[in-house]
């Protein structure tokens, strides 16, 4: 039997018993379905996290309080302060960009409007830390942190919290943060959310200003930036800030720290590890799903194999050799599953889009994950239809003939 009757006669079959084929096929459609969605979403978080970390810069070391230990014990949070951060800035031989930060959330005004804004007290290595870009004014200065002075810069969303007014009218405008006016000197370009950060709805003050003027937290400080001048070098900066913070908290070697460091990659990779094993698990419940519906084929198929007896027989007596026998029924097989397994990706792509336009979550459909779901659902027909056909193909046709 030619290979082009052999495709006709199993396509004649599939369309003989159309709804019995289509729900036989809704195992497989749920299984690709669930893969298509599931890694469409991890895709979705990855690209959402990779951006984030982006914007905070992978050259990028946080350095934040520990725990501080006595014989085993906590005793709390440690601190650091202004000290720690200059001893980074001055000891490293221009390895780092540092920035400490202080913050608090703070009523501000301006005129008639109030809000309520993240207000960050920094050096201005911070703007270049997180590569900023202004949209008017400029930053302030080392001078400006040295002499206290209350000038202030900015996150883009913050005009339009204070009565959307235009950036340009606001330079040289006085603000008011808990009651003290300071002068606005710069707006910052859109950015973006990265993480915990929120630049964007941030106000930016001079460090020594809101220690002795602002926030009443003389010298403890929320954070500690560094930046490499690239990713190659944070080994050699992590080493260094360890080196310094410990010699300043007197803290001996082999002891625990009281300080931790951290980046954004370290952020990605833990994430990636998180997304790897939550991906693989829904891959296992789905693949119990594609065992099931490639069950439920191969019952079919046997099914089929029983109704179609007598047609075998015949098709036997005219001449038909088993592997042609064999051929039908494996192509059978084969399209009930790729069949499945094209609409399970339609499915998969549509529930994708339904949960980005109504959760607003970002999803990512993969060429490669179809490719491979696709692949799986043929070599679950093929798989699950060898059975049934090898039992049709050594069909005796004398037997099969006289088959009622």
């Amino acid at each position: 039997m030619l290979s082009f009757e052999i495709v006709k006669v199993a396509m004649g079959a599939v369309r003989a018993n159309l709804l019995r084929s289509v729900l036989t096929t809704l195992g497989i459609v749920i299984g690709i379905a669930a893969v298509i969605t599931m890694v469409a979403l991890g895709e979705g978080a990855q690209q959402r996290v990779q951006a984030e970390i982006n914007r905070m810069g992978t050259n990028v070391l946080t350095i934040r309080p520990g725990q501080q230990f006595s014989f085993g014990v906590s005793r709390g949070d440690a601190e650091m302060s202004i000290e720690d951060a200059m001893a980074l800035r001055e000891d490293t031989g221009g390895l780092l960009q540092v920035s400490p930060e202080q913050r608090n959330g703070m009523q501000i005004s301006y005129l008639r409007w109030n809000a309520r804004s993240e207000v960050l007290g920094v050096w201005p290595e911070y703007f270049n830390i997180y590569d900023h870009t202004l949209v008017a004014g400029r930053y302030f200065t080392q001078s400006e942190v040295g002499g206290r002075q209350r000038v202030a810069v900015l996150g883009f969303d913050v005009p339009t919290n204070l009565g959307e007014t235009p950036p340009e009218y606001l330079i040289g405008e006085t603000i008011q943060i808990r009651g003290i006016g300071f002068q606005v000197v710069g707006i910052l370009a859109e950015k973006g959310d990265a993480s915990f950060l929120r630049p964007d709805e941030s106000i930016f003050i001079p460090q020594s200003t809101a220690q002795y003027r602002v926030m009443g937290s003389r010298n403890r400080l929320n954070t500690i930036y560094a930046a490499a001048e690239s990713p190659e070098q944070l080994d050699q900066a992590y080493a260094e800030i360890d080196r310094i913070l410990r010699r300043e908290h007197r803290i001996g070697a082999g002891e625990d720290a009281d300080f931790s460091i951290s980046n954004a990659a370290d952020l990605l990779e833990t994430f990636n590890e998180t997304r790897q094993t939550f991906t693989m698990l829904l891959a296992g419940i789905a693949g119990i799903s594609l065992l099931v519906g490639g069950i439920g084929i191969m019952n079919i198929m046997l099914v089929s194999v029983t109704e179609r007896t007598r047609e075998i027989g015949i098709r036997k007596a005219l001449g038909a050799s088993r592997r042609a026998i064999m051929s039908q029924f494996l192509v059978e097989a084969l399209f009930l599953c790729v069949l499945g397994g094209l609409l399970g990706v339609g499915a998969g792509y549509g529930a994708a889009e339904v949960i980005t336009r109504m959760a607003e979550w970002e999803t990512a459909v993969s060429p490669q994950a179809v490719l491979t779901a696709l692949g799986f659902s043929a070599a679950v027909g093929l798989f699950f239809g060898m059975w049934p056909a090898r039992r049709a193909a050594i069909l005796d046709p004398i037997d099969a003939l006289r088959y009622e």
